[in-house]
């Protein structure tokens, strides 16, 4: 623990005033704050100095989730409730918050070195403090208020790209909004069945239980309540997709645990669908970061199985899986954002032959695939395999999960294919038509630091193993006795290279046909109803308030031009009034006794009267 924490938990513990503790560890330590403060700083700092302040500020978060110590808590008084707890230290937020400060200091890297506006990088540190705000609340009072803050920055990144990201954020904040509220209302709920807003054992039985599923079963992108995601994250700058693309979805999958920490068998299976739904669309998209959004979906499926499970092991997996995911699904996005930031071509299809014009860029996506994909010697490789192990009835998993391993394994066969996909077309495919720089300085750091990371706990899987919560330094047994099991066990490798072999064949087989498909939005066909009323509701909103927008902006524009032209206003205006003296022109024919022709002209006194009344409207508005 930093200095300045430990005087303060030591004043918590002894009774102290919590009003001012809080405002001591805000002022010091306080992860959220530190990216608060650091968001608003880039808005006034010079560029790169403001971006170096938010990275630096993910460093101190990333510290003190490193050296606080376990249990270290704040406790207060909020809306009446006593002993609310907006910061609390256990192995599971140090797990998460340590991934996130580390990915982030070095997506602020990133977002420096790609351009990123200094609005959008405040609006991502602000983001990041309100997921940092859930991962350290230490109940669900506070949790949920964290939540929903998590939701609505989350949103206004997204916007702040302008274009097709209004459109696409409409529908993220319209699921998260959904999605939020049923948090909410299991939380109410829980509190009403059980008197306390403490985790405990999770929510509470029942329709708490059922609601918090589903809420936060939006956040994790289950099956049927995912279509924000593919739909959203191609779509903001590709600086924002970074962000956006670890931290949301991480955060409620440790929500998730919060709320199930015994594990429920339904989970598991949604877990299974999920990494074989999101593999399978992934398969089929053109663009690169919706592939890459699918498998978002894809490796939260993993996470969710374990949670799912429940076991000491599959709750470990899970969370290093989490921890995993920071790491190399974030390398992804930014190896991808960089191809698209060099050529500006999103269509992978379009591209081919680029590891020999952009060689680090081929790296660091060659980094991030072999994790992605579970190569040995690469962190995915690690925390997969527990899952795996945990769900097969042979090792450790109970018979009920037998059908959840397979789904896992052929989710793992989706995920080499997409990987092999990918980096062909990209980099490997053809000659290369584009002569274009490779990465900048900063974005090669920021690839390489995550990359080597992503080696490092794949090679020093042991040091990855201590940081799990509940297993430590432990060693995994088989189910019966039969020895240590070893992430690198010959049954290990064999079976990782039956799923390569199996991929590589297959992708031979189906290159093909896959490249004629393009399925952009899946929910389209697999969910028309939900598709419908979503895009449905979206335009309504959305051409409402731009039709909203352009009438107050044509009226501002016509009150500027009124006070600048009030002699000719009136004059146009006088025109359209009733009160005329009337000149005939007699030398064209009538028809019907009518004149052909008719000169309208304004009398002196109309002119005056409203001449007079702008400027007494002017006069007034002015004082």
């Amino acid at each position: 623990m930093t200095a300045p924490i430990a005087p303060i938990v030591a004043a918590v513990e002894a009774g102290g005033s919590p009003i001012g503790v809080e405002l001591e560890l805000a002022a010091y330590a306080y992860p959220p704050l530190l990216a608060f403060a650091a968001g608003l700083l880039v808005l006034v700092l010079p560029r790169w100095l403001g971006h170096a302040v938010g990275a630096l500020s993910l460093v101190g978060a990333m510290a003190v989730a490193l050296v606080a110590p376990e249990g270290a808590h704040l406790e207060t008084t909020f809306l009446g409730f006593a002993d609310v707890q907006p910061f609390l230290v256990d192995d599971f937020s140090r797990l998460v918050g340590f991934g996130l400060g580390f990915l982030g200091t070095f997506a602020a890297v990133y977002a420096y070195s790609s351009d990123a506006p200094r609005g959008m990088t405040s609006l991502a540190l602000v983001y990041v403090a309100s997921c940092l705000a859930t991962v350290f609340a230490g109940d669900w009072l506070a949790l949920v208020f964290a939540w929903e803050l998590m939701a609505m920055t989350s949103t206004l990144l997204v916007w702040h790209y302008g274009d097709d990201a209004v459109r696409a954020g409409f529908r993220y904040a319209l699921a998260h909004g959904i999605g939020g509220v049923l948090v909410l209302f299991a939380v109410t709920y829980h509190y009403a069945d059980v008197g306390t807003f403490a985790f405990g054992d999770g929510v509470a039985a029942g329709a708490p239980a059922l609601l918090a599923a589903l809420g936060i079963g939006v956040n994790c992108a289950f099956v049927g309540f995912h279509t924000w995601l593919p739909d959203t994250y191609p779509r903001p700058h590709i600086a924002a997709s970074v962000f956006l693309s670890v931290f949301t979805t991480k955060t409620s999958a440790l929500v998730l645990y919060r709320a199930f920490p015994e594990g429920e068998l339904a989970l598991a299976y949604m877990g299974g669908l999920m990494a074989v739904y999101g593999a399978g669309f992934a398969l089929l998209q053109h663009d690169m970061r919706a592939l890459l959004s699918y498998h978002i979906q894809a490796q939260l499926g993993y996470m969710v199985a374990g949670i799912g499970i429940g076991s000491t092991l599959a709750v470990a997996g899970a969370m290093g899986h989490l921890f995993n995911n920071v790491l190399f699904k974030s390398l992804l996005f930014m190896a991808v954002g960089v191809i698209i930031y060099r050529t500006g071509e999103e269509d992978l299809y379009e591209l081919g032959g680029l590891w020999r014009e952009m060689p680090l860029t081929a790296i660091g996506f060659a980094l991030g695939a072999f994790s992605i994909t579970a190569v040995p010697g690469f962190n995915g490789y690690i925390s997969k395999g527990m899952i795996l192990d945990a769900a097969d009835p042979h090792y450790y998993g109970a018979p009920e999960y037998e059908a959840v391993y397979y789904l896992l394994l052929l989710g793992a066969i989706g995920t080499f294919l997409s990987f092999i996909k990918l980096g062909y077309y990209a980099f490997l495919h053809g000659e290369s038509d584009l002569e274009v720089k490779d990465a900048k300085p900063g974005q090669t750091v920021a690839m390489l630091a995550v990359g080597g990371a992503c080696l490092l706990f794949g090679v020093w899987w042991t040091g990855l193993v201590d940081l799990l919560p509940g297993i430590e330094g432990t060693h995994f047994q088989y189910s019966g006795g039969e020895g240590e099991l070893h992430p690198f066990s010959g049954s290990h490798l064999t079976q990782t290279a039956q799923l390569l072999v199996i991929s590589l064949v297959g992708f031979a087989v189906i290159r093909k046909p896959l490249s004629k498909l393009d399925l952009h939005d899946p929910a389209r066909v697999v969910f028309p109803i939900t598709y419908y009323l979503g895009r449905g509701s979206m335009l309504a909103v959305t051409d409402s308030y731009r039709a909203v927008d352009a009438a107050a902006v044509g009226l501002v524009r016509r009150c500027y031009w009124l006070g600048n032209n009030p002699a000719l206003a009136v004059d146009r205006t006088a025109r359209r009034l009733p009160n005329w003296i009337v000149d005939v022109d007699d030398r064209r024919p009538t028809d019907g006794g009518r004149p052909s022709t008719i000169h309208l002209r304004a009398s002196i006194g109309t002119t005056v009267l409203l001449l007079t009344i702008v400027l007494t409207i002017l006069v007034w508005l002015l004082v």
